[in-house]
C-alpha cells in the first residue's frame, strides 16, 4: 500500500527487537530487499551507506532521526517509521492485513544487503540471496543435531544487522522453532541478566563479550547452567576464556569462522567432537575450502603451507551491490577469495595466522584502517598518520595510529 514493488531496497536500522524481526520478514514478504545498517553507525557513515543503497524505506529508532530525515530526496527514504518517523510501527501494522499473500521469490533473488564496514568507499554491501540464507541455516541445524526443533532458547544478543547475527542469532532460531531473547545492548551486565532470568540453552557470541561477563563479579552469583553449546566467531577466543566460560557454564563452546559474503559461516570445530585450540574447525557441509599461493592463486599449497583461504558452497554470496570491479575480484569461478592466510593441518582442520587486507577486527566489528587515518588528516596538526592494529585483552585487536605532527606542533 505504500508502493513497495518487488526488488526495491527497504532498509533497517535498530538494535535488536520484536518491530526488527517482524520489519525483516514483511520486507522478505513483499519480495523488497532488505538493507540492514548498524544502529552504531555515524552520521556520515549512514548518510554514505544510505545514498548507495536507496531504500524506499527505512525502520530506524528515533536516534538517528534527524539525519534521516535530511536524506529524503524524492526517491529514497519516502518513509521512515520510527517513534516519531512518518508512522509508528503500530501505523505499519494498523495498514497491514492478514490476507497479503507472500511475493513469490526466486531462490536466487537478493533477499539481503549487508555492509562490510568501512566509510571511504572500502564498504562494500555483500547480496545474499534467499537460497543463500536457507541452505545457511540448514547448515547450522546439521552442525549441532543435539539441539532440538522447538525445544531450546537462543540467546540473541548478536546484533540482526550483522550477518552473524541475522543467520545464527535469529535465522536459526526461527528455522528451529526456538524462543530467542532479543539483547539491544548486547553489553557485558545485560546479558548476564538475561541469562540469569530467561535460561538460554544456545549462545553464539563474539569474544568480547565471553570476556566481557568474566570480567564481571556478579558472574559468581549467576546461574549460566542453562547454556548447552556456545558458538563463537568473528575473532579468536583466548583458551583460557573458552575454559573458564566452560568451567562456568558446563557448555561447549566451539569456535569458527566466516565473512559477510558467506553469509557468514564456511568452518567450525566439530561440536561434540575433537576441538584444536587456535583452529577455525573444518568445512561445514556443501563447503570445499583450499589454501592457494598468494602470487598465484591456480597453484594450491600442500598441507601444512600458508597461502590464501579460499571457499566454495551455496552459502557464498552472489556479489556487491554496485561493484562489478570488486565481485570480479573477490568470485572467481564460484571461489570466494578471504582475504585470509591459513593452513591446513593434516587433519583438515584449518587455522588463520594472518590477513592479506588491510582490516583490523576488534569486538567482532570490521575496521579499515584507512577511514581513521582520513579523519586524522583533516586535522591540521597532523602531517602523516598510519594506522594499524594492535593486540588487545578485551577487543582483541585495536587500531594504533602512528603520528608525523605538522611542523611547528608539539606531538
Amino acid at each position: 500500500g505504500m508502493g513497495i514493488q518487488a526488488g526495491d531496497h527497504v532498509g533497517l536500522c535498530a538494535p535488536n527487537s520484536a518491530e526488527w524481526l517482524a520489519f525483516y520478514f514483511g520486507v522478505l514478504k513483499a519480495g523488497a530487499v532488505a538493507v540492514t545498517l548498524s544502529s552504531q553507525l555515524q552520521k556520515d557513515e549512514l548518510a554514505l551507506l544510505i545514498n548507495h543503497s536507496r531504500p524506499k524505506m527505512l525502520l530506524a529508532f528515533d536516534e538517528n532521526l534527524e539525519e534521516l530525515n535530511a536524506l529524503k530526496d524524492g526517491d529514497c527514504l519516502q518513509k521512515i517509521i520510527s517513534p516519531q518517523g512518518d508512522l509508528t510501527f503500530s501505523d505499519l501494522m494498523d495498514k497491514g492485513s492478514g490476507n497479503f499473500k507472500a511475493v513469490d521469490a526466486d531462490r536466487s533473488d537478493t533477499a539481503a544487503i549487508l555492509y562490510t564496514g568501512g566509510t571511504t568507499g572500502v564498504s562494500k554491501g555483500v547480496m545474499l540471496t534467499h537460497a543463500n540464507l536457507s541452505r545457511q541455516v540448514q547448515h547450522i541445524r546439521a552442525w549441532f543435531p543435539k539441539f532440538k526443533r522447538g525445544e531450546e532458547i537462543m540467546l540473541g544478543a548478536l546484533p540482526f544487522f550483522h550477518v552473524f547475527g541475522l543467520s545464527v542469532a535469529m535465522n536459526f532460531a526461527i528455522y528451529m522453532g526456538w524462543g530467542d531473547i532479543l539483547v539491544p545492548k548486547p553489553q557485558p551486565e545485560p546479558l548476564l541478566e538475561a541469562i540469569g532470568k530467561f535460561r538460554p540453552t544456545f549462545a553464539p557470541l563474539v569474544p568480547t563479550m565471553y570476556i566481557g561477563m568474566l570480567s564481571l563479579p556478579q558472574i559468581n552469583q549467576t546461574d549460566l547452567t542453562s547454556i548447552a553449546g556456545c558458538f563463537s566467531g568473528s575473532a579468536p577466543l583466548p583458551v583460557e576464556i573458552i575454559r573458564d566460560f566452560e568451567k562456568k557454564t558446563g557448555a561447549v563452546i566451539v569456535e569458527g569462522f566466516g565473512m559477510t559474503e558467506s553469509s557468514p559461516v564456511t568452518h567450525i570445530n566439530p561440536f561434540g567432537g575433537q576441538r584444536k585450540v587456535g583452529s577455525i574447525g573444518i568445512p561445514i557441509p556443501d563447503t570445499a575450502a583450499r589454501i592457494v599461493d598468494l602470487g598465484d592463486p591456480s597453484r594450491e599449497m600442500p598441507v601444512g603451507e600458508t597461502g590464501e583461504l579460499m571457499v566454495r558452497g551455496p552459502q557464498v554470496m552472489k556479489g556487491y551491490w554496485q561493484r562489478e570491479d570488486a565481485t570480479a575480484e573477490t568470485l572467481v569461478d564460484g571461489w570466494l577469495h578471504t582475504g585470509d592466510i591459513a593452513m591446513m593441518d593434516e587433519e583438515g582442520y584449518f587455522y588463520i595466522v594472518d590477513r592479506k587486507k588491510d582490516m583490523i577486527i576488534s569486538g567482532g566489528q570490521n575496521i579499515y584502517p584507512a577511514d581513521i587515518e582520513t579523519i586524522m588528516l583533516a586535522n591540521d596538526a597532523v602531517s602523516e598518520v598510519a594506522v594499524i592494529g594492535v593486540p588487545h585483552a578485551k577487543w582483541g585487536e585495536t587500531p594504533l595510529a602512528i603520528v608525523v605532527p605538522a611542523a611547528d606542533m608539539d606531538a
